[in-house]
């Protein structure tokens, strides 16, 4: 049962339509995808076999190989799986094909780890009470029905480039959910985990902090009051940058950004919607 301790279930507690989550490399980082039903998951990752990654040296540190067994490779339900949802890849071609986007059993997702339910539509307070981002929103979520549609369209669409900072596999389970997108290229995505990082950087570094109090319990509840505050003002919920799209609108504009990719900067490439694209 969810609560403020653990967004830990069972698998008889998975619904179709659910966002759910695995945390990796001795709690590093968490990866995310949609739950479609039939121990069924649609997630977003990097590449074949990789689930994050900046492109730099950085992915040495982040061990992100994914699944670790790679036992996706072979496994025979993910492969009935893409048969069903993804016939263009029967022929063999790359299951990474679509931007990323693929379909796994739920024992390939989950890689050996448990399983957790990303929560949306909780209160300030309860939000506040999980110190680490990446569990949860203030956003409400659409239909079961809408989310796997969004799932399913994308699985053989592509979500865009993947990028760890605004564009990653939270970000997608997280689209697929709300059908909500950051406008702007220049901010964080809708991912919790990048935005708890972020704040808690932000309330360490922060200088006025050494002129507020003196002592090293003052110094502590006012760090601990500006991380919380970041991450409530940065989430989806709650952020006034964000804007309600169509899953087939972005796949077009995803679709268009592609052809123009020579011409756009990396870092607005990486962006399924630019502030141009606004309704």
């Amino acid at each position: 049962m969810v609560g403020v301790l653990s967004n830990k279930v069972g698998r008889d507690e998975l619904k179709p339509g659910d966002h759910i989550y695995s945390w990796r490399s001795a709690y590093l980082y968490s990866h995310h995808g949609i739950y479609i039903g039939d121990e069924k998951v649609v997630h977003f990752t990097r590449a074949a076999g990789q689930e994050i990654g900046t492109g730099t040296v950085l992915d040495l540190i982040l061990l992100s190989s994914s699944p670790t067994t790679h036992a996706a490779d072979t496994c025979d339900r993910c492969a009935a799986a893409r048969d069903q949802h993804q016939p263009e890849l029967r022929n063999g071609s790359d299951s990474s094909a679509g931007g990323g986007v693929i379909i796994s059993c739920l024992d390939c997702f989950l890689d050996g780890g448990n399983l957790y339910l990303f929560t949306y539509n909780v209160s300030p307070a309860f939000f506040l009470a999980k110190a680490r981002g990446g569990t949860c929103t203030l956003a409400r979520s659409d239909l079961p029905e809408l989310v796997v549609h969004r799932a399913l369209f994308l699985l053989t669409r592509g979500f865009g480039a993947y990028c760890l900072f605004k564009n990653n596999c939270e970000d997608f389970a997280i689209f697929c959910k709300t059908g909500l997108l950051v406008e702007t290229a220049f901010s964080v995505g809708r991912s919790g985990q990048l935005t708890s990082i972020t704040a808690a950087i932000s309330a360490v570094a922060s200088s006025p902090l050494r002129f507020l109090t003196t002592s090293a319990g003052g110094l502590a509840i006012v760090t601990t009051s500006m991380y919380c505050m970041g991450r409530y003002v940065a989430d989806i919920g709650v952020r006034r940058d964000v804007l309600k799209v169509p899953v087939e609108r972005l796949v077009e504009h995803v679709r268009i950004s592609a052809e123009e990719a020579p011409s756009v900067p990396a870092s607005a490439a990486a962006s399924p919607l630019s502030t141009t694209e606004r309704s």
